[in-house]
């Protein structure tokens, strides 16, 4: 049993836990990025693309905002806070920005897609959310800067 308790103590350690905490922030990172670059054209950084308008005409047409403005809307947002994420900047305020937009997802758009993966989305958002970025983020200097 000692060998076991040694290895809990190892892994439950500040080092492991914000290792864990950055894996899970660019994982979480990763899946909105992927899903924003998906919306604009290719070989441009922002520039919408027309298949993305159309899909929120036709696809995501349940979502209750304009079309154009929720098109908008997603592709900013999965372009920013993914790399505040990656940062670890306005980590908890990023997360509840992507939970949202989970949540619009789930509930307008793919209701069906609960299990497995906007479960496991939401998993990791409400980790980070709770544990913060840990201290391998941008985060922790700022939190030391402003109690100066």
């Amino acid at each position: 049993m000692k060998l076991y308790d040694r290895a809990v103590l190892a892994v439950s350690g500040c080092k492991p836990e914000n290792l864990m905490l950055l894996f899970t922030r660019l994982v979480l990172a990763g899946v909105f990025w992927r899903s924003g670059r998906t919306k604009v054209e290719e070989g441009s950084w922002l520039s919408i693309s027309d298949s993305t308008y159309f899909l929120f005409q036709e696809e995501y047409s349940g979502v209750p905002l304009p079309s154009e403005f929720a098109a908008l809307a997603a592709t900013m947002a999965e372009h920013l806070f993914p790399v505040l994420l990656v940062l670890g900047l306005f980590t908890r305020l990023s997360v509840l920005a992507l939970l949202g937009m989970t949540a619009v997802i789930q509930i307008f758009v793919y209701p069906d897609a609960w299990w497995p993966v906007h479960s496991l989305w939401v998993a990791l958002a409400l980790m980070l959310i709770i544990r913060g970025g840990g201290t391998i983020a941008l985060d922790s200097p700022v939190a030391r800067a402003s109690r100066r």
